[in-house]
């Protein structure tokens, strides 16, 4: 059988190379997300090495996270019209290209174009490999299984981030962090050709306006709230940058409005829980990223574990959250519905915060932090994969590469805004316990308990939100 006529049969039988392709998607989305966190270990390393200061440091992850989430909706429309194989494999040939860069950077400018790079080429990635995993799957069990892959790549790759970084670190040098992506990246697109079908393609134009609007607007508006720890809240230029950032996006939709061939047509926000899901998907982000950030800063300067042992006390987190989303959500899906499951995944995960908001500067690895942790496991669980299903649950099949565009890019925004916002609150409440005279140690713990109470409180709202704004559709 030719592959013509493979393709032309997709929808009819199973595609015979499906769980080949999956992995191979299954490994692009684990090296996009842990892109996100292998550099964390590594800060100390390159700001010694390249003279970053203290502040500047925050550009290596935020130069990643702001051009991913902000290019990702225009990574969708891409694929879309020009097939998901092909954008896929350009975002890896990108991705590839920007870690070399990255990884023999010689500036502090070298390595932020190169992370930006990093940005660029996941954005491309992201969407198509979504587009790409429903494309291979036929069988509605079968399509759960697959998420449930999908799901538990992305949570390894964050988690797997923190310790090969430490591992990388440790005994090679900080340039591996990036380098590592290079082999990784010519193998996916060798066997891309093999195992992935080209995907359909449809007549259109790229509205440029539009991407260069949302990006700009998204960037600015993370470089704001990232910026408030120095300028403060209530200040001129804040409030200004907030007021330029709403301006763009008001100007966004003006131009989505006016265009025949929008990059995020308006009326897709009609589509059922499109809008909820996506904002129930941005709020988790907004709660799980904080609480993956803090217990690696909690394990490393409260409990002064090394960056290698850190990212060991992770591991059992990792694993409880692959095992459970190969071996279970899709299973509960299928018997309860996304909903529900988001519902329940929430509170979950907002149990496990509330655990870390009292944990004790003299805590220990057994008592205080592995119960929380793998509660906040079951959390992601419950609700990571329900999301994605809810947020594209309506959309029609030539819309799937814009709705994954939109769920990535709600995640990936989410992060950026959550763990800005959450940093603030938590650097104020340890200014003020230091100002009562407190020790420093106990004055950075107080910072953390806030933040975690704080990303607690996130997942509630977020509970509330799933309950009034999902809906259960008919299969």
């Amino acid at each position: 059988m030719n592959r013509e006529t493979i393709q032309a049969t997709d929808q009819a039988a199973p595609y015979p190379k499906r769980w080949a392709a999956l992995f191979l998607l299954c490994t692009a989305q684990f090296v996009v997300i842990m892109d996100t966190s292998i550099i964390g270990v590594a800060l100390p390393a390159i700001k010694e090495d390249l003279g970053y200061s203290q502040s500047g440091l925050q550009w290596i992850f935020n130069a990643y996270v702001i051009v991913f989430g902000g290019v990702l909706l225009l990574g969708g429309r891409l694929s879309d019209l020009f097939g998901a194989r092909k954008i896929f494999m350009w975002g890896f040939a990108i991705l590839t290209a920007a870690s070399l860069l990255a990884g023999i950077a010689w500036s502090e400018t070298a390595l932020n174009m190169g992370r930006g790079l990093q940005g660029l080429g996941s954005a491309l990635i992201a969407p198509a490999a979504l587009t790409l995993v429903i494309s291979k799957f036929t069988d509605p069990k079968e399509l759960n299984k697959a998420f449930g892959f999908w799901g538990a790549s992305a949570a390894a790759g964050g988690s797997a981030g923190v310790f090969l970084g430490g591992v990388i670190t440790e005994w090679l040098s900080w340039h591996w962090v990036f380098l590592i992506n290079i082999p990784v990246g010519l193998l996916v697109m060798l066997f891309s050709q093999r195992l992935l079908l080209r995907g359909a393609t449809r007549k259109g134009k790229v509205d440029v306006a539009g991407a260069v609007l949302t990006t700009a607007a998204l960037v600015l508006t993370v470089y704001t709230i990232v910026s408030t720890e120095h300028a403060g809240w209530q200040s001129a230029r804040t409030t200004f940058l907030f007021g330029l950032s709403l301006v763009l996006f008001i100007v966004f939709f003006i131009v989505q409005k006016q265009k025949s061939e929008p990059l995020v047509p308006i009326g897709i926000f009609k589509v059922p829980n499109l809008l909820a899901g996506n904002l129930v998907m941005a709020l988790l982000a907004g709660a799980w990223i904080p609480l993956w950030f803090f217990l690696n800063l909690y394990l490393q300067q409260i409990l002064h574990y090394s960056a290698f042992h850190s990212g060991l006390a992770l591991l059992p987190m990792t694993i409880a959250i692959m095992v459970l989303m190969v071996g279970f959500t899709g299973k509960l899906v299928a018997r309860f519905g996304f909903k529900s499951n988001i519902i329940a995944g929430l509170m979950v995960l907002a149990s496990s915060l509330l655990l870390f908001s009292n944990i004790p500067a003299d805590g220990s690895f057994v008592i205080n932090v592995l119960p929380a942790s793998l509660l906040g496991a079951v959390g992601m669980s419950l609700t990571y994969i329900p999301g994605t299903i809810a947020s594209m649950s309506g959309a029609k099949p030539e819309e799937t590469g814009l709705a994954s565009g939109l769920v990535n890019t709600s995640y990936q925004v989410g992060s950026a805004f959550g763990l800005a916002i959450i940093v603030a609150i938590s650097a104020m409440e340890t200014k003020a316990v230091k100002i009562k005279g407190e020790a420093d140690i106990e004055a950075l713990n107080a910072g953390f308990q806030t933040a975690f109470f704080s990303a607690g409180i996130v997942c509630v709202v977020t509970a509330l939100i799933a309950t009034i704004s999902i809906k259960t559709l008919k299969q």
